[in-house]
């Protein structure tokens, strides 16, 4: 089935800079997305928080895409307004105007450039593959497939994924991750419209994808607080393996606490400041290969 329509979102966590900055160059030169088989908008999805500088007014759009929460009326906080807003914009859900949704973000962990896919459809590996045929820094992440109970964003399209690059501070940009970032979407672009035009090549070479297991709190107290910080021997080490007995956390009187599961994962999103508040320390993946 061919892509008719490409919605590129920034902006969804307003103190993300990179994705937002982009969208506002791209509506003020709309011509440089412009291709021959499909129509593309860009958007700013989170307007209120990036003018406020913040991830949210009231919470995480980025969780305010299920179906219930969708149809919900009673929802008042200003991101499930917006939220509602953008399906009928995109949407609505489950039969979307747009067919594919691609959504920038930005990370404090060092997770270089990362494409984070939905679950294991050929189009988004043979997509994949392509991207890191182009840049070979590029890593994929793939997370577990929620379908139409996701919360995200480009859930509302049939098709669609998240870019995240870091490390970049929150309401900071980061001029070579920018750059890094556009070529990555005009990449994105170029292969739809080959797609549409049935001019790709399967890819035959292995591709490196890093799957999402769990995530991992920090050590925390009955009350909830911290009792730990990530170990300065784990800190900035997104993608690389952990394996039992490595150090993970040292508390706060200086005592390690080390890995102790019997797997080797690979931890990404370590130390993301936003994830303080939703409980999350880092997320562990499994490497793999995967031949297309």
């Amino acid at each position: 089935m061919q892509i008719g329509s490409v919605a590129i979102v920034g902006g969804t966590h307003g103190n993300e800079f990179t994705g937002a900055y982009l969208i506002k160059k791209w509506q003020k030169h709309p011509e440089i997305l412009k291709k021959t088989s499909f129509q593309t908008l860009a958007l700013l999805a989170n307007p209120q928080a990036f003018q406020a500088g913040r991830r949210y007014i009231d919470r995480d759009l980025n969780r305010c895409f299920t179906l219930n929460d969708l149809q919900n009326p009673t929802l008042s906080a200003w991101e499930d307004k917006r939220a509602k807003e953008l399906n009928q914009l995109l949407g609505p859900k489950g039969h979307p105007k747009f067919d594919f949704i691609l959504d920038l973000h930005s990370t404090t962990a060092n997770m270089g450039l990362t494409a984070i896919l939905p679950g294991p459809d050929s189009f988004y590996l043979q997509l994949a593959a392509y991207l890191t045929s182009i840049e070979p820094a590029l890593k994929v992440y793939q997370t577990l497939s929620q379908g139409e109970d996701s919360y995200y964003l480009e859930s509302i399209s049939e098709r669609g994924f998240a870019l995240e690059v870091g490390p970049v501070p929150q309401g900071t940009l980061h001029a070579g991750l920018f750059q890094q970032t556009e070529a990555l979407v005009y990449a994105i672009l170029d292969y739809i419209e080959k797609y549409n035009r049935g001019e790709l090549t399967a890819a035959n070479s292995p591709l490196t994808l890093y799957r999402h297991l769990k995530v991992v709190d920090y050590p925390r107290n009955q009350n909830g607080e911290l009792e730990a910080m990530v170990h300065p021997q784990l800190q900035g080490r997104d993608y690389q393996e952990l394996k039992k007995g490595d150090p993970l956390f040292i508390t706060f009187e200086g005592e390690t606490i080390y890995y102790e599961e019997s797997e080797t994962v690979w931890p990404v999103f370590i130390n993301e400041a936003a994830y303080y508040e939703q409980g999350a320390a880092m997320c562990h993946t499994k490497k793999t290969e995967v031949y297309l």
